[in-house]
């Protein structure tokens, strides 16, 4: 069955890159428009010890590694072509630890809009509401893929009503990145926007979502079942519907919205890896108040932002035998803020599917141009009531000048190693302090240099750092920077492969730009840890080497 698919697959491909040379051949003076992207990474690899940077075949054996995308799309009369070619040449982008090789078509589409239905065949990529219930989307960075492969039409009732459904297979799992996962998903989806006479806004939203399990999956998941005892038994379902009911009410500068989330029964993975027979739900709430022009020369403003959320057993991948990233057919970002300097990055929580609850506010207040006051505070907690995260941020930005501006912070955090990071119950939490300073000086036009530290204090995990980088700008072509990360108080547990002494983690960064093209050449030394892109988190090993990426638009 696999391979019959993968050849039906293959099938498609060539029809569509056919179908694509003939169109583009017959309308080649006509009024079609061609446009695309491309990017490609390349990384050599360094082996380092001191770091534990030698968890992957490439440091032994295949020094060296690329990634490559093409994207291509041509629109003309009503019709949108797309095409995407990926390579992977021993790549570590899909599995940190291992090494992957493989090219071919992994994204293609043709789309057609007729008056006020759209309809799109092969590769999309979508998501119902906020995409708890449904995304399919793509997060290069972490090698991430969920596109489904299918069939999707959305027809707009009115221009303030849509109803939008889809049938198709997700994407494979990464060790099948150019072939389609066997179980079969559905969904629709419709949204309404309403508009009163007192200038509110309100939006209301609901999906519905079907997974049906393959015939290998039901085997799979019926013998461990049975191996399981008698009180752990339970029969599994082919079938799982996930659903949702969301709603968004503006009027004037406040904001509020809300979202239910339910899945029926299926058997799901918990925290120790064994099948249990759960239903799952999610509860989302949030409001948010904006105001500019305050004070007595209307200078100043502020911001709030408040949410909470609650998951509980909402795990909803396309079959309960995906490990690690494979198969998840929601999108579930952890409700954190999301830093930009990567010690402030270093402790990132990722949102838990099994369960957790957790509030976050966002405050910020605009004393006048130019100066602007930020605080943070988030708090996740298991359904039982174990702290998970906790952190506290207050930022301040101030631009003295045209040519000076500053931007210092505090932050604090409190993280379980155990869960985020799947380590032992010997690995306590983590606290950290962290102040940082960052300054720019604009002395020309088209010049600047910026000089960045941060100082990251811990007893637990590897111990304290700190990080100081300088970063020379010259507009529009060039950018370069240096910068030093130490473990200036090493802590260690038993058993870790990195270095008990001072270790220094360096990177020597440029960039040329020349329009739309960019080209960056790095040598990076990065510290074991969690990455966070888009709110997705993963784990990933120390690396070490050299990094040169190209990416341009066209």
């Amino acid at each position: 069955m696999i391979s019959q698919t993968k050849f039906i697959v293959r099938k498609g491909m060539v029809a569509v890159g056919l179908l694509l040379c003939s169109v583009l051949y017959v309308n080649a003076q006509n009024e079609g428009v061609l446009s695309g992207n491309f990017q490609s990474n390349f990384s050599v690899f360094d082996l380092d010890s001191a770091i534990g940077a030698y968890e992957s075949p490439q440091y032994f054996k295949e020094i060296s590694t690329s990634e490559a995308w093409l994207f291509l799309n041509y629109q003309i009369k009503g019709f949108s072509l797309s095409a995407r070619y990926d390579l992977f040449n021993n790549s570590n982008l899909l599995i940190p630890t291992g090494s992957y090789s493989g090219h071919g078509l992994g994204f293609w589409q043709i789309k057609k809009q007729i008056k006020n239905l759209t309809l799109t065949a092969g590769s999309f990529y979508d998501q119902f509401g906020s995409g708890l219930v449904f995304r399919a989307y793509e997060n290069r960075p972490l090698g991430l893929d969920y596109a489904v492969q299918g069939v999707h039409a959305r027809y707009d009732i009115s221009p303030t009503w849509m109803i939008k459904a889809f049938t198709g297979n997700q994407k494979g799992a990464i060790e099948e990145r150019f072939s389609s996962s066997p179980q079969i998903v559905k969904g629709v989806n419709t949204e309404k926007d309403f508009v009163f006479n007192n200038n509110s806004r309100l939006s209301l939203g609901g999906s519905m979502v079907n997974r049906t399990l393959s015939n290998d999956d039901m085997n799979l998941i019926a013998s461990e079942i049975n191996g399981y005892p008698l009180a752990e038994r339970f029969d599994p379902k082919y079938n799982t519907y996930a659903y949702n009911g969301y709603f968004n009410y503006g009027i004037g500068d406040f904001n509020i919205f809300g979202e239910y989330c339910g899945k029926t029964n299926e058997a799901i993975r918990n925290l120790e890896g064994r099948l249990e027979d759960s239903e799952g739900s999610i509860i989302q709430v949030g409001g948010s108040f904006a105001k500019n022009k305050l004070g007595k020369k209307k200078k100043g403003g502020v911001g709030v932002n408040v949410q909470y959320r609650k998951i509980d057993h909402f795990q909803f991948k396309n079959t309960p035998n995906a490990e690690l990233l494979n198969g998840f057919l929601t999108y579930q970002p952890a409700l954190t803020r999301q830093a930009s300097y990567r010690l402030l990055a270093r402790y990132a929580a990722a949102a838990q599917d099994i369960g957790e609850e957790a509030v976050q506010a966002d405050i910020y207040y605009t004393i006048k141009s130019g100066k602007t006051i930020s605080f943070n505070f988030s708090d996740i907690t298991s359904i039982d009531g174990e702290h998970l995260y906790q952190e506290f941020y207050l930022g301040y930005e101030h631009k003295f000048n045209r040519k000076w501006k500053m931007k210092t912070g505090l932050q604090r955090v409190i993280y379980n190693q155990e869960i985020y990071q799947g380590k032992d119950s010997t690995y306590h939490d983590v606290h950290t302090i962290t102040p940082y300073l960052d300054v720019t000086y604009k002395f020309q036009r088209r010049k600047s240099v910026r000089a960045e530290v941060v100082y990251l204090n811990t007893k637990e995990d590897l111990g304290s750092f700190i990080d100081a980088l300088i970063e020379f700008n010259i507009s529009p072509h060039w950018s370069f920077s240096v910068s030093d990360m130490v473990n200036i108080d090493p802590q260690r547990h038993e058993g870790s492969p990195i270095s008990d002494e001072i270790v220094h983690y360096y990177t020597i960064f440029g960039k040329y730009t020349m329009g739309v093209t960019s080209f960056t050449l790095a040598y990076i030394k990065q510290v074991e840890g969690v990455n966070c892109t888009g709110g997705i988190c993963r784990v990933e090993p120390a690396f070490s080497g050299l990094r040169f990426t190209v990416l341009t638009n066209f």
